[in-house]
């Protein structure tokens, strides 16, 4: 670990982004609330080295999707989107995020691509993880909503994530 990594204290909120969610419970916010059937958001909790504050539950809309994740980041300094990363005509995660970023961290897709690649093969190519800086420096990951790809997502996210938000705090 860098010495400045020490320093930071991770705060994570979690955005579920699901179109059939959304319309068996609409807009739902806060851990206590956490729908049952989120499988993907408890892998999530389960299995990240840090503390989660906060939970959204959203559907496929874009500005739907970037106030999630706008609120969430006034508190928590990493925000985790699952699901909405394909590339069917609702899957609008990517497109919500993107206007908000300040620094994309292109390695992040390249290197879920890859891994997906070495699992899944070709149809690695599908999915459209990405991550960035916020403009007021948290940081973002959008995955997939699959269980295996948020378990993968956490494999790339839980030695780095100190890292990159020490470095996001100094830009």
């Amino acid at each position: 670990m860098h010495p400045h990594e020490t320093e930071v204290e991770v705060r994570i909120g979690i955005v579920s982004v699901s179109t059939s969610r959304f319309k068996k419970y609409g807009r739902v916010e806060g851990l206590g609330s956490l729908p049952e059937d989120d499988e993907s958001t408890k892998v999530l909790l389960e299995e990240l080295n840090y503390a989660v504050l906060d939970y959204v539950l959203v559907g496929d809309d874009e500005s739907e999707i970037a106030e999630a994740v706008l609120k969430l980041s006034r508190t928590c300094n990493a925000v985790i989107t699952v699901g909405g990363t394909g590339i069917a005509p609702g899957d609008v995660t990517v497109e919500a995020v993107k206007p908000l970023i300040k620094k994309e961290i292109e390695g992040f897709g390249e290197i879920f691509r890859y891994e997906s690649f070495r699992e899944i093969g070709v149809h690695a190519m599908l999915s459209r993880a990405f991550a960035g800086i916020l403009k007021n420096g948290s940081s973002v990951f959008c995955l997939p909503g699959s269980k295996n790809a948020v378990k993968l997502g956490i494999r790339l996210i839980n030695p780095v994530l100190k890292h990159i938000l020490s470095h996001a705090n100094s830009m």
